[in-house]
């Protein structure tokens, strides 16, 4: 089963729960789609680490063979060229890498080259395979790297930590999950936010439920929004300064304590009879 857990931002337990659930399964496999700041594996420290390196293919051009025509700058819907000063300019970073510009070119001038972007690590801790995409800086989209992340074989139950937000990554993340986990925070912006998510996994169709963290109290808008929208309440997990503690010092509650395990195992549980 292929788990997507995702928030309106960061900040709101969403690698929290990813960490934890995959830890409370037998076997699993987690993914850090979150490619710009990913921090799933400073918790589960995975050993016997691989590195692969995602490129893309960028268009290159030889300004002795072109002659101006403009046809590649007419055929690109992304303005990632533009003729002036009587060469051709490529804006690497709002090319979309597709091709097209190379093969509508008549005088050959264009060609393709390898483009890295960033690297895929992949590792095992304990049980977990622990798989991180990782983007180079100043880079504009990790969707290849995503993609990359994706497409490998898994084992056990799959849990996807999404980047935050609603982006074009986000959307990417879930496509193929089977079920979607909505992180929230009980405040007003953490219902805007929640807000933002659900209208995302309801465009997508996806079966989807709430965790509301860092609940203190009775009066939670997050809570009265579920409420309000029909979403089911899948956990509240409760503001435990021991929880922050473990979780500060980059340790997996789940394996630290019995109380927190069972929280997340009987999240867990009730995730998988959800999406059945």
């Amino acid at each position: 089963m292929k788990i997507a857990v995702l928030s309106g931002k960061g900040g709101t337990g969403k690698t929290l729960v990813s960490v934890n659930l995959a830890a409370v399964a037998e076997v699993s496999t987690y993914i850090d789609c979150d490619v710009e700041e990913p921090n799933g594996y400073l918790f589960f420290k995975p050993e016997d680490v691989e590195q692969e390196e995602i490129s893309v293919q960028i268009p290159v051009v030889d300004q002795d063979r072109c002659r101006g025509c403009r046809d590649c700058v007419e055929f690109c819907n992304f303005n990632a060229l533009a003729y002036t000063s009587d060469r051709l300019v490529i804006f690497d970073d709002v090319c979309h890498s597709c091709g097209g510009c190379v093969l509508v070119c008549p005088y050959d001038a264009l060609q393709e080259e390898e483009k890295p972007i960033g690297r895929v690590e992949r590792g095992v801790s304990e049980d977990v395979n622990v798989c991180t995409g990782i983007l180079n800086t100043g880079e504009a989209s990790g969707i290849p790297i995503i993609n990359n992340l994706l497409d490998q074989e898994t084992r056990g139950e799959t849990l996807i930590d999404c980047p935050p937000g609603s982006a074009c990554i986000v959307m990417e993340s879930i496509a193929g999950a089977d079920y979607c986990i909505l992180v929230a925070e009980p405040t007003v912006f953490g219902v805007h936010n929640l807000d933002m998510v659900h209208e995302l996994v309801e465009l997508y169709n996806k079966p989807h439920g709430v965790v509301l963290n860092k609940c203190i109290g009775d009066d939670n808008p997050a809570e009265a929004y579920c409420r309000d929208q029909g979403i089911d309440i899948l956990a509240k997990i409760p503001f435990d300064e021991k929880l922050g503690q473990i979780n500060s010092n980059g340790r997996i509650a789940a394996r630290e304590d019995d109380d927190f395990r069972q929280i997340f195992a009987d999240l867990l549980h009730r995730v998988k009879g959800a999406g059945r």
